[in-house]
């Protein structure tokens, strides 16, 4: 047994700041289910994506860039591939010992650029695929990335974000599969001094879905936000876990994710971790997982972490709340003559309205709207 192997095997780390990472895969124990960072996930649900199964498919990734962006598609050994993050579990190594190529997204310095599209398209009913994806934001360059999934199979990747100082890269992470789906994801970002990244996951379909994403700062001065959108249905598992790395001093943090679940055996997993090493004076953090009950048999389980190693912070809290609709509102609309289904939907609609204002692509802002309704009309207020 290698002493990495070794070191992957029993107890949870004590700190997040411990937790195991390699590109590795044979690096990882073959997980069980039991472990702290899979004990939410239905391990008989990922069609052996955590046991090693082997690719049998692919999946089609197809890049709509502006000038200014330059999309290359590259073998494994590239230099750059890594520089966003290291995968902290064994699926995530199993991807990125797995995939056939990467495709790298440059967004060149000093410039700003129109949105950026990446569509995946999962491999087809029955099929498994690995992929790599990276995006890079050079200095001072602005852009926008949206990266869409869609189609049927099992897709298991990595995505990297590099922001060089001074960048500001927005990026919008959808997650529309078909019902068989299953897609497991591990996001990688470094962020550079005084650069900006927000980041959010729109989760709406698929079997099961796993998304991890992390942040880490390489410098002073920088700011990260990750928003979370999610909408379960029954059977439907949905699991996202971040964790934010601070490492350096002065820089920003902030982490919302909301959800609502109808149907029996629908479940939704927020697993938020925070992490303020000893170095992160002046730092200033905050974390909140808000999740909306619509009918019994729905599930959502939340777990905000902060670990703090320095008393010399700006300021850090986290929040988190699940429950049913609020009666007092739907009191209030229903007396001033809203019938109750119509009010329920007005209800659903401002718990998600924060975080859709924040998203800056109005078609992926409608196309949300449009699926929050639609999954409305499912659920027959």
């Amino acid at each position: 047994m290698t002493a990495a192997v070794e070191k992957s095997r029993g107890v949870p780390e004590s700190s997040r700041a411990e937790w195991f990472t390699s590109y590795d895969v044979d690096a990882f124990e073959v997980p069980s289910g039991r472990e702290e960072i899979w004990r939410f996930t239905p391990m008989k649900r990922i069609a052996g994506l955590h046991t090693g199964v082997a690719a049998t498919g692919s999946a089609e990734v197809e890049v709509e860039a502006p000038t200014g962006v330059t999309v290359e598609t590259v073998p494994r050994g590239d230099s750059r591939l890594g520089q966003g993050g290291v995968p902290a579990d064994r699926v995530a190594a199993q991807a990125y010992s797995s995939f056939a190529d990467a495709t790298v997204l440059t967004v060149a310095a000093d410039t700003r650029v129109e949105p950026v599209t990446v569509t995946v398209t999962g491999p087809g009913a029955g099929e498994v695929a690995y992929g790599h994806l990276q995006v890079r934001a050079e200095r001072f360059a602005e852009a926008v990335v949206v990266i869409d999934h869609r189609g049927s199979g099992v897709y298991a990747d990595n995505v990297e974000f590099v922001l060089a100082d001074g960048a500001k890269l927005t990026v919008v992470s959808i997650q529309d599969w078909a019902d068989d789906a299953v897609h497991i994801s591990a996001h990688h970002a470094r962020i550079g001094r005084d650069a900006v990244l927000r980041h959010t996951a729109i989760t709406l379909g698929g079997n099961v879905v796993r998304l991890s994403p992390t942040a880490a700062f390489a410098d002073r001065g920088a700011e990260v936000e990750l928003n979370g959108i999610y909408f379960a249905d029954a059977g439907q598992h949905f699991e996202h876990r971040t964790f934010v790395d601070h490492a350096v001093p002065n820089c920003t943090s902030n982490v919302v994710y909301k959800g609502a679940l109808q149907g029996e055996d629908a479940h939704t997993v927020w697993i938020g971790d925070v992490l303020i090493r000893a170095a992160a004076e002046g730092t200033q953090t905050y974390e909140l997982n808000r999740n909306l009950l619509l009918t019994d048999g729905a599930r959502a389980d939340s777990v905000p972490n902060l670990e703090i190693e320095t008393g010399e912070i700006a300021g850090a809290g986290h929040a988190s709340a699940t429950g049913r609709f609020d009666d007092e509102q739907l009191f209030y609309l229903q007396a001033r003559g809203i019938p109750e289904d119509q009010a329920r939907r007005l209800v659903v609609r401002g718990f998600f309205h924060e975080l859709l204002m924040k998203i800056q692509v109005p078609a992926v802002r409608e196309r949300l709207e449009a699926a929050i309704e639609a999954e409305l009309e499912a659920v027959g207020g």
